[in-house]
């Protein structure tokens, strides 16, 4: 114990015997067959069989796991060893110990006094008080957690989903500052969950087979003598790697729950819905301001939103249509370029999601109420982004079928303004 105490946080480590006899093993490995592979193709000026091929794809492979482990051997060379975490209790562990009334009687020095005794009750309370605060945070996480993993169709989805409702409103009703705490922490939680679940599940619908695009890196390997070559190689051996993790992503899953054979569109509704459960929630409980930034930093998901099924996107929409108009609440500090990028990101779904619906997604009023809210946010920016909006805005309403949003008198207005700036 005095050890690990005493071990200053910045100390490094040498790496394990294991990891070094690993990589001395493959170095040695892939450097036998970087030489025999050179040899033969010195001595032998006519084509590769395939054996040749595939022994050079296994040195590629095996140069590939030597860089990194080598990286993975560099990181975690530095000490583990972290300065504990009590953000939620409030004392150290040091300070507990020194604070112990029985270290001072076993010295033989004086006992502590009224003061001390008193200030060490209450950091024993602040202990359990944290230690209490991060329980419930754990235990709803884990509640809201399991809304994504069990089907809509479970007897005991809407169990869950009832048990997440009652934890949070007996936290609201006791009205304490640290269980409000509980439901933005766990809340934020599963919105991130959830949201980066449906990017993935989008993902998926939109390229179920996998990108094979050429990417950077690939791109720079081709510029360099006989890259091209490589370049194939990198390609064949990632192409084979995915869709090996990708049937073995599979198997895994349905090894671990049988009964949530679901189709991918269906999956993405269920958790696009739940997304939109989990946003009122926030707005119920005081975290709508965690939404509003995560929101604005979901580019990928609001790309993949255009071509999702339209249920999805109706979800969507709400979503969106529900972070709009919190915008405008003067009681809600909200950092103008979250503003922006909300804007920028998700004025393009407003344009083509009702394309397909056979259902209105937003009545008439939140629709005029949702137009209101965008002018009056885009009128207290500066000009030039308001001409960043504005143009995102044009160009794909004027692609699409649909009529709204309709940001006609906001385009006049800031072609008005930018007359007046040239004028003056």
């Amino acid at each position: 114990m005095a050890t690990d105490l005493d071990r200053p946080y910045g100390c490094t480590a040498k790496p394990s015997s294991l990891l070094n006899s690993i990589f001395v093993s493959i170095a040695n490995m892939a450097g036998k067959m970087l030489v025999s592979t050179s040899s033969s193709k010195a001595e032998n000026t006519e084509k590769w069989k395939l054996a040749d091929h595939l022994r050079f794809m296994v040195m590629l492979i095996s140069w590939l796991m030597l860089w990194v482990l080598r990286f993975f051997m560099d990181l975690f060379s530095c000490s583990m060893i972290s300065p504990p975490d009590y953000h939620l209790g409030g004392s150290s562990t040091v300070g507990r110990l020194q604070l112990s009334p029985y270290s001072s009687s076993a010295t033989g020095e004086a006992l502590p006094s009224s003061g001390s005794s008193l200030d060490l009750s209450l950091r024993n309370r602040v202990d359990v008080d944290g230690l209490a605060v991060k329980a419930l945070v754990k235990a709803l996480t884990h509640v809201l957690a399991l809304l994504n993993e069990i089907p809509a169709s479970s007897r005991k989805y809407q169990y869950t989903m009832a048990m997440a409702d009652q934890i949070m409103e007996d936290n609201a009703r006791h009205g304490h500052s640290a269980l409000l705490h509980v439901n933005h922490l766990a809340l934020a939680s599963s919105f991130t969950r959830t949201s980066a679940l449906l990017y993935r599940c989008l993902q998926v619908q939109t390229s179920p087979s996998g990108d094979y695009g050429d990417s950077w890196h690939l791109r720079a390997i081709k510029a360099i003598p006989f890259g091209s070559c490589i370049a194939s190689y990198m390609k064949a051996i990632t192409m084979c790697l995915n869709a090996a993790f990708s049937c073995f992503d599979t198997a895994t899953t349905r090894f671990q729950r049988r009964d949530y054979n679901v189709e991918p569109d269906m999956m993405a509704e269920k958790l696009a819905q739940e997304l939109l459960w989990v946003t009122n929630k926030l707005r119920c409980y005081g975290g709508v301001n965690e939404a509003l930034v995560q929101w604005s930093l979901a580019s990928g998901l609001a790309s993949l939103s255009l071509n999702a099924s339209p249920r999805v996107q109706g979800s969507v929409v709400k979503i969106s249509a529900f972070l709009f108009r919190e915008l405008t609440r003067k009681d809600l500090e909200i950092a103008r370029q979250v503003k922006f990028r909300l804007l920028v990101l998700w004025t393009p779904l407003f344009c083509h999601a009702s394309n397909d619906h056979a259902y209105p997604i937003l009545t008439s009023f939140q629709k005029a109420e949702i137009e209101r809210a965008m002018d009056e946010v885009i009128s207290n920016f500066p000009a030039m982004e308001q001409e960043l909006i504005l143009t995102t805005w044009l160009e794909n309403y004027a692609v699409s079928v649909s009529d709204w949003p309709n940001l006609g008198l906001a385009y006049d207005r800031w072609c008005q303004s930018t007359r007046e700036m040239v004028h003056h």
